[in-house]
């Protein structure tokens, strides 16, 4: 199989996995004999609890996992997906019982609507329900501060397992239903103790840090004991820790590998982009670190026709990266844009960029800085020879890329030939 078909089958992976929970939960509590609107509780009450299942093991971050999978980001993306069309789904659970009271009776409905009419195991249906609830509306405030949204979506988690032991008391001792149970149990337990607290992290210490533009560092780490297996293009999550003089945030976040060395050393770029990123621009060398990882499939595909590669402002890391790995095998040509600060000072590694493409007779370097406004992309990839043929990578805001692909659409730029990382994931 292809690298390309390979690729495609592995984005395929997660929405059959989450199909398959869900059909087999379905497919198992499918009801025969019973009145339309109680058998329409019965089958979206069992897709919800599949879809709830799929979700936890998506939510896993795990190297390996996340890769076979397609990528860590689109794990989370199809963890977000199942997660709602789940919630959604578990609402019209008690409404089509209800409905189906109410051809009886409208007491009756009432009575399956009301929590105090009911007993202890519907109890904790409701209990999940609304925890649910409280989850769903926290995951899309995107103004809380990290570690508080990240409070509140293990909610969801508290709520998963409260809805599966509601179903599991009512049903009684049921080899799938302990399945599904025990399976969402790992995922969170592995998320919380593996991930989020860093008992499957590797250690790393900071060694070097310098200041390559306004509001950005490169840190270089050595490994402390095993280091990582890191390709160029690839990010990892670290949580930097206290050092002499520095305090460190704690939290794991992204940060894409700008250098990678024959002994594991690995260079990072942070640039200040929110509380935890602005506290480690002071970061010192000595300073403890857990990365986990390596996650990303970006540059992977580099294939032998030309290439073109459009970096926007922090986006030049994955390049830097590769860069600095190779020389290139192909004709390269590199578009670096980014915005001048209000101090006049340059983007980051600009004039090794420079000596690179001076040492690298397939590397074509384009810099275009500007003040303010969006840049001149129809202008930059005019003067961007056979650009139909060409391979196109890219890596930066999502206004930047969403402005560059329907640009390279209508310059004949097939959309298989269109690549890009972005982390638009919490």
């Amino acid at each position: 199989m292809t690298g390309a078909r390979l690729a495609t089958a592995r984005r395929a992976l997660a929405p059959l996995a989450a199909l398959s929970i869900t059909v087999a939960g379905v497919g198992w509590a499918f009801p025969d004999g019973l009145t339309p609107w109680r058998s329409v509780g019965i089958v979206s009450g069992w897709a919800g609890t599949g879809l709830l299942v799929a979700s936890l093991l998506l939510m896993v971050r795990e190297a390996r996992l996340a890769r076979l999978l397609g990528g860590l980001e689109l794990s989370y993306r199809w963890h977000h997906r199942c997660g709602l069309l789940a919630y959604l789904l578990l609402l019209c659970h008690p409404l089509a019982l209800a409905l189906d009271g109410w051809a009886e009776a409208p007491p009756l409905a009432w009575q399956t609507l009301d929590p105090r009419a009911q007993s202890w195991p519907l109890w904790l249906g409701w209990g999940g329900l609304l925890l649910l609830m409280l989850g769903l509306t926290t995951t899309f405030a995107m103004q809380l501060p990290y570690r508080r949204w990240r409070s509140f979506h293990f909610v969801l988690g508290a709520g998963v397992v409260l809805g599966l032991t509601h179903v599991y008391v009512l049903l009684g001792n049921d080899r799938l239903l302990l399945t599904l149970l025990l399976l969402a149990m790992a995922a969170l337990g592995w998320r919380l103790l593996a991930s989020d607290l860093g008992l499957a992290a590797h250690p790393y210490r900071v060694t070097q840090v310098e200041a390559r533009a306004t509001g950005m560092i490169e840190a270089a780490l050595a490994p402390c004991a095993a280091a990582l297996a890191v390709s160029p293009g690839q990010f990892v999550l670290a949580a930097f820790g206290d050092g002499v003089h520095y305090r460190g945030c704690g939290e794991y976040h992204p940060f894409t590998v700008s250098g990678i060395d024959d002994q594991g050393r690995l260079r990072v770029s942070v640039k200040a982009l929110g509380p935890c990123s602005r506290r480690i621009q002071t970061i010192e060398p000595g300073v403890l670190v857990h990365l986990e990882g390596p996650f990303g499939s970006f540059l992977d595909e580099v294939h032998a026709a030309p290439q073109l590669w459009v970096a926007g402002g922090i986006g030049i890391t994955p390049f830097i990266a590769a860069l600095r790995a190779n020389r290139c095998r192909q004709p390269t040509t590199l578009i670096y844009l980014y915005r001048r600060d209000r101090h006049g000072g340059d983007a980051a590694f600009l004039d090794e960029l420079r000596l690179l493409a001076s040492q690298d007779r397939q590397l074509e370097l384009v810099i275009d800085a500007s003040d303010e406004g969006p840049p001149a992309v129809d202008r930059l990839l005019d003067e961007v020879s056979r650009l139909a043929e060409r391979q196109v990578q890219m890596c930066g805001p999502a206004a930047l890329l969403a402005a560059l692909t329907p640009a390279l659409r209508r310059r004949g730029v097939a959309d298989g030939a269109i690549h890009f990382e972005s982390f638009d994931f919490r």
